[in-house]
């Protein structure tokens, strides 16, 4: 990721974005510095991810998680990749995104996954979080971190973005168990859309 790139992109479409919807941030002194750490929001509309990013700043050294499908076009996946945006096949275990999801956290840099995998609305609510995502946590040596970002977006209507507290997974062992992995990624959603006083089931 070039970081000139995205700080002059960020420049770009924040203006536009918050514009059309604009964000209120709660929480941001919740994110430690200098520390790996994988932000686990809640995914309701394609504004999540360009929201979020708006509410973290110009300067962050963030990779994000993304699906094959934005990838399959070239202009398209041109810019991703120098946004620090990365493929993954959700419908398989993707083996390279897990790698390049740990590295990055190795690394240092913040991740952010969307740890239900898809867009979640009220008619779908229920869908249960990849226990995948405190895997990568783990292996990466990274704390989780719950954030909510409102699921009812209007035009120039506030969005509230809010940062929970992160916390460390917890395991047994060297690497954990699935079970464990399962129960970690059920908290850290249960956490973000309390952040927002919704029910998480």
């Amino acid at each position: 990721m070039s970081s000139r790139y995205y700080a002059t992109v960020y420049d770009i479409v924040k203006p536009i974005a918050t514009f059309l919807h604009p964000i209120r941030v709660e929480g941001l002194e919740n994110l430690p510095q200098g520390e790996p750490l994988l932000l686990c929001p809640n995914h309701s509309s394609n504004w999540d991810p360009i929201l979020l990013m708006c509410a973290l700043g110009r300067s962050v050294n963030l990779r994000i998680m993304g699906k094959n499908q934005l990838f399959k076009i070239p202009i398209l996946r041109t810019f991703l990749r120098k946004m620090g945006v990365f493929p993954v096949d959700r419908g398989h275990s993707d083996i390279g995104a897990v790698k390049t999801s740990i590295q990055a956290l190795r690394d240092g840099d913040l991740l952010m996954v969307f740890p239900e995998g898809t867009r979640v609305r009220k008619k779908n609510r229920g869908v249960r979080p990849k226990g995948g995502v405190a895997m990568m946590a783990i292996r990466g040596g990274a704390k989780l971190m719950p954030i909510y970002i409102g699921t009812k977006k209007r035009l120039f209507a506030p969005v509230p973005i809010i940062f929970g507290k992160p916390f460390a997974p917890e395991y047994t062992g060297r690497k954990g168990t699935a079970e464990e992995y399962q129960a970690n990624a059920d908290k850290v959603m249960r956490q973000a859309y309390a952040l927002g006083g919704e029910a998480w089931t």
